[in-house]
């Protein structure tokens, strides 16, 4: 996979960054660069090698999923800038 000058132009455009014409050839590069890094990973066999959540193996410490004291509603939605009913008011942002 390679990516040409205006995909370049594309993903900049999306991702709302400012590119400037003489950015774009170096850019193009890197992100070529990338793409093909990720296709040399993608020819690694990794079968029968355990997904990994750490590079320690360790396991979380467990507790009781216990209910314990709270503020309460009122307390919690008293410093919000607009609650009604118990609950956070903010501006419409959908229409």
């Amino acid at each position: 996979m390679s990516v040409d000058q205006a995909t370049v132009r594309r993903i900049a455009h999306l991702a709302r960054i400012a590119v400037r014409d003489e950015e774009v050839p170096h850019l193009q590069e890197e992100l070529n660069a990338i793409l093909s890094f990720v296709e040399e990973l993608s020819a690694v066999d990794v079968s029968g090698v355990e997904p990994m959540t750490s590079v320690i193996p360790m396991s979380l410490p467990l507790r009781k999923d216990e209910v314990s004291g709270h503020a309460g509603a009122d307390v919690v939605t008293r410093n919000a800038p607009g609650a009604e009913d118990h609950f956070f008011t903010v501006p419409k942002v959908v229409e």
